[in-house]
């Protein structure tokens, strides 16, 4: 089993929430300070971070299709916020991580916004469009030709 495998067992959520608190330790052991705090535009960027992946969940649950993405897909949502990206959930987690970052201003979690982003783009990104070319064929490749991965 490849470490894109292993990290597939794990749900993105929990994976945000294990390299917050790695964060935290971090900057609790060692506060590297590499940016000032900006309160504001951290809670404008977590609370759009919040907005993004609540609306694309609320669109799964509408449409009843799974959320877990090693579930398989019954629905291919393409409109809404999918419009816009192939993935608001993770870009959703990756600005309220950011918005975490710019609160804190110290490079762990600059670091876990990184390393979020790296996993999700190597390992679920593929992963879950290879499955959703599977089951939807030529509508997923369309859709993936007129939308970004991410913005």
């Amino acid at each position: 089993m490849n470490i894109r495998e292993q990290l597939l067992e794990y749900r993105p959520p929990r994976i945000a929430m294990l390299l917050t608190l790695i964060a935290i330790t971090a900057h609790w052991l060692i506060p590297l300070a590499v940016l000032p705090a900006f309160p504001v535009a951290a809670a404008l960027t977590g609370a759009l971070g919040f907005a993004v992946m609540l609306r694309a969940w609320w669109l799964f649950k509408k449409h009843e299709t799974a959320i877990c993405p090693t579930a398989e897909a019954s629905v291919l949502i393409t409109g809404d916020i999918y419009a816009l990206t192939r993935n608001p959930m993770y870009l959703g987690m990756i600005l309220m991580l950011l918005g975490c970052a710019l609160l804190a201003g110290t490079m762990p979690f600059y670091a876990v916004c990184f390393a979020y982003f790296a996993v999700i783009n190597y390992a679920f990104c593929p992963y879950e469009e290879q499955k959703l070319q599977a089951a939807f064929g030529e509508e997923f490749l369309d859709y993936r030709r007129r939308t970004r991965r991410w913005v």
